[in-house]
């Protein structure tokens, strides 16, 4: 947590502005959604031992953004993040906190059985994988529409013949922000992410696929800050 000064240019007068750590909101947002809740129940979920979040918990407490009940738990305060804090909480927010199930076809699935899971998932691209889950490739609805249009024979293909393999897919993992998946979305201007993590065992550069995050996750996690305000 820091502290800062600034003008109120209504009053005029000099203000004392908090600005919280991300684990600090990270701690928040976990209180919000499982309140009542222990420290210790706290620390796990954030993967870290109790006396590391002891402090964090005692200023959000003396802040009034959090309350205490003894033998029962944690649970939100009185006091509201601003807006400043919940851009920060935006910045600082994971791939791994919001992002989707993948929608995964083998390398083996032909075509056909492709467009019909593209269109029952209601999804714009589909991940394609190896038996082990190990990432192979993209593929498309406009990759499927433009080898079926006019080909009968097409849909009996593996989907292989048609996707965007490995080495050209744009993927993220789950530590990185989602501002920056957000960003190779526009960049890229495709609708989703490949959430991948490295293979312990296997070849170099080898990944499996863990999740989805698209423009939908975002723009819901978005909407469901602006409501809490």
């Amino acid at each position: 947590m820091t502290y800062y000064t600034e003008i109120n240019h209504c009053t005029g007068e000099e203000e004392i502005i908090i600005k919280l750590t991300s684990r600090q909101l990270e701690i928040l947002d976990i209180i919000k959604k499982h309140a009542p809740i222990t420290s210790e129940q706290i620390a796990e979920m954030l993967n870290l031992t109790r006396p590391t979040i002891r402090s964090d918990l005692s200023i959000l407490v003396s802040l009034d953004y959090i309350d205490a009940k003894p033998k029962v738990g944690y649970f939100p305060g009185t006091r509201r993040i601003t807006e400043d804090e919940n851009k920060q909480n935006l910045f600082g927010m994971k791939v791994g906190d919001i992002h989707g199930v993948p929608v995964i076809v083998r390398e083996t699935t032909t075509i056909h059985d492709a467009v019909v899971t593209l269109f029952l998932e209601n999804v714009g691209h589909l991940i394609v994988t190896d038996e082990e889950r190990k990432l192979v490739g993209i593929v498309s609805r406009k990759d499927m529409l433009k080898v079926t249009l006019g080909n009968a024979a097409a849909s009996a293909m593996p989907v292989s013949f048609i996707m965007t393999r490995r080495a050209n897919v744009v993927t993220v993992s789950p530590e990185d922000s989602v501002m920056e998946a957000a960003r190779k979305i526009i960049t890229h201007q495709i609708d989703s992410l490949p959430v991948v993590v490295p293979v312990s065992s296997g070849q170099d550069g080898d990944v499996n696929v863990v999740g989805r995050i698209s423009k939908t996750n975002i723009i819901r996690k978005l909407l469901e800050m602006l409501a809490e305000d």
